[in-house]
């Protein structure tokens, strides 16, 4: 039963990449030959629970930022806090309801870096329900499909890092060990949830300080702009995603804004320098984000091609796994940590999602063959950027999933399909590249997560197709209340463009991003210059990269990150490095040594990082129900939040109240390395 070819692919994968692998891998809490409960009917009520909060935060913090964190440690947290209150409950029950909360949030990450943008461009005026829910249920399902073979190959054969996997196995390891979580670490976690929560109520619902501090200084015929976003939840991404990324993403931002900005206002507009700080985010507006368009374009091309050896595997993986499989009685002779879900039902709900789009498609554009063609390209696309997102999630982790790149990549590629199926002159050309592009970034969002989890779960000794049966509970869920989140932020916020009613609307910068791209392909205004210019950025950045990985280099510029940061407010730049700052601080004060072997801070400072997330964005949601409220029910009358219409006291008191919060994020980070834990 042994296939020398199996075998030869399975020894030394990761190691002809020149990868870091586990080359020893610890044996799995829980043995293959031992049984305990995970799917339970309170497992179940919490994960939906869980996914359905941590799903409405994500979708908060990606609208608000542009990027999102992983919620796996936190919804390990939580869900041993609770279950510790059952006689009866184990690792693999906490595992599974992990599990599915994670996948909820992954999903929110996807649908908001594309579903809005269909408002922007004004295909619609208010979120669809139904039409959402479909495109955020395939794309989810997708992603969960399309990584199921991809676990032996990445996970049991390459023996990738995974490195937020296994921190989330850690954490499950000691609450095992404690019988529950301990009580400084969930008090941890739930003072940051109020902290987050009280200043983003002090912000945005009683306007006592804006929610930030800008300026700009004049120098010749060109303006320096500067600033930094006064938001505890920025600080606690870049705390998470640490201080190399912070670092990174600052650059792009410096490049954008303080170069690249100043020169494109001397050369091509002059005239209009000196006019404040509008001016400057007017010329980033129109000008220098196709910039970063351009890089995040070869960003996400070039992950494509540094990951093609292990895509091609994976798939060779696929056929000799099922060839193996099909040797074997009706699976009885493989271990039950080594069951993923069955290659029927993996193909059959494959074949389902693919003709629920088919008539998604035809209902936007009327048009048998395009919609078959849209199915098609959407699925090629999703399954090789769900490869890409897994494998990038075993070296680096989720958080530097390149969903950005590749979504950009998907509507490019189906606005050139329908331009020549349907003409440029089709109005429902762009909203269609948006629904491909959407169900692309879910599943590419998902590939990541899944994987991660995947990995905790061979950690703990896990059934791999009961937690594939969950990641599916957790995408249902999230399809089914994102919407809902959607319109009340939309509500109380805006989203992407300044209007009378939303000044200050939440900048929702990757949908912006897709927004421009798909009406720029279809109708002839894409500022083609400055995406070349962004071309010629990101290739640059990637022959820097590479250099310094040949020299060894502790630093390293990806593409994508540079990329982000030349299309993100500099503002929001700033915040997330300075949470990477004091990461870097935190980490020297007490270094300890990861279960991946490297350095990095104490899980309970990760842990206050994502509470200050978690409060920030659920505080933002409440905030935006009675704004709803007033517009289904008039007679309710105005907003009892909004007291005035200007902050009070300017940015400073914001100031005050983040340093408070750096102080409180870094003391957190620091007692838990030194074992100090409540």
């Amino acid at each position: 039963m042994n296939d020398d070819r199996f075998d030869s692919w399975k020894r030394h994968p990761a190691e002809r990449e020149g990868i870091p692998y586990d080359d020893a891998p610890p044996e799995p809490v829980v043995p293959a030959s031992i049984n305990l409960p995970e799917i339970t009917p309170k497992g179940i009520v919490l994960a939906v629970v869980l996914s359905a909060l941590l799903a409405g935060a994500n979708a908060y913090l990606g609208l608000f930022a542009g990027m999102t964190v992983s919620a796996s440690i936190p919804a390990a947290v939580l869900s041993m806090s609770i279950l510790r209150f059952f006689r009866q409950s184990n690792i693999l029950e906490n595992n599974i309801v992990q599990t599915a909360a994670s996948s909820g949030e992954a999903l929110a990450a996807g649908v908001i870096f594309t579903i809005p943008a269909l408002l922007l461009i004004g295909y619609w005026h208010s979120f669809d329900y139904w039409q959402t829910c479909v495109v955020s249920l395939v794309g989810g399902l997708l992603g969960v499909l399309f990584t199921i073979p991809l676990r032996r190959a990445l996970i049991v054969d390459a023996a990738l890092r995974f490195p937020e996997g296994v921190a989330t196995a850690e954490v499950l390891k000691v609450g095992s060990k404690q019988r529950t979580v301990s009580s400084g670490e969930f008090r941890s976690l739930l003072t940051a949830a109020l902290m987050g929560s009280l200043v983003k109520f002090g912000e945005s619902g009683l306007r006592l300080w804006s929610d930030s501090v800008e300026g700009m200084i004049q120098l010749g015929r060109s303006m320096f702009y500067g600033g930094i976003n006064l938001s505890p939840a920025l600080m606690a991404v870049g705390f998470i995603i640490g201080l190399p990324t912070g670092v990174v993403v600052l650059l792009g931002g410096v490049l954008g804004w303080l170069v690249l900005l100043p020169l494109d206002q001397w050369l091509s507009n002059p005239a209009s320098a000196g006019s404040g700080v509008q001016e400057a985010k007017t010329i980033w507006s129109q000008h220098i984000r196709y910039v970063g368009i351009g890089a995040m374009l070869v960003g996400g091309l070039w992950t494509l091609v540094e990951v093609r050896g292990p895509v091609i595997r994976s798939l060779r993986q696929l056929i000799l796994a099922y060839r193996r499989e099909r040797t074997f009685e009706q699976g009885a002779l493989i271990p039950r940590t080594d069951q993923d879900a069955k290659f029927p039902w993996v193909l059959g709900l494959t074949g389902v999602s693919l003709s629920l789009m088919v008539v998604v498609y035809h209902m936007v554009l009327n048009s048998v063959l395009a919609s078959v063609v849209l199915t098609i390209i959407m699925g090629v696309t999703a399954f090789l950027f769900s490869c890409v997102a897994a494998y990038m999630a075993g070296l680096v982790g989720s958080s530097s999933n390149p969903v950005s790149g590749v979504t950009i990549a998907t509507i490019m590629i189906t606005s050139l399909a329908l331009l020549v199926i349907l003409g440029r002159e089709n109005p429902a050309g762009p909203a269609a590249a948006l629904l491909v592009a959407a169900v692309v970034c879910c599943a590419a969002a998902m590939g990541g997560d899944n994987l991660q989890d995947l990995k905790t779960g061979h950690l703990v000794g896990a059934t791999p197709w009961k937690q594939q049966v969950m990641q599916v509970v957790g995408v249902m869920t999230a399809a089914v209340v994102i919407v809902p989140v959607l319109s009340l932020l939309q509500a109380k916020y805006g989203i992407g463009d300044v209007s009378s009613e939303h000044p200050h609307p939440l900048s929702a910068p990757q949908a912006s991003l897709m927004a421009h791209l798909a009406r720029g392909m279809f109708g002839g205004t894409l500022p083609w210059s400055y995406v070349c210019l962004g071309i010629l950025v990101g290739a640059a950045i990637i022959v820097i990269d590479r250099y310094l990985m040949a020299r060894n280099s502790s630093f390293r510029l990806p593409a994508l990150a540079v990329a982000l940061g030349v299309y993100l407010p500099l503002k929001l730049s700033a915040a997330i490095c300075a949470g990477g700052i004091i990461s870097e601080w935190s980490r020297r004060r007490a270094p300890i040594k990861r279960a991946s072997g490297r350095s990095g801070t104490g899980h309970s400072g990760v842990l206050f990082a994502a509470g200050l997330v978690t409060g920030e964005a659920i505080m933002g949601i409440v905030l935006a129900i009675p704004v709803a409220l007033t517009g289904f029910w008039p007679s309710i009358g105005a907003n009892p939040f909004q007291v005035v219409d200007a902050p009070v006291w300017g940015g400073w008191l914001g100031v005050v109240g983040m340093i408070f919060v750096a102080v409180s994020l870094y003391r957190a980070s620091v007692r838990s390395d030194i074992g100090l834990n409540g």
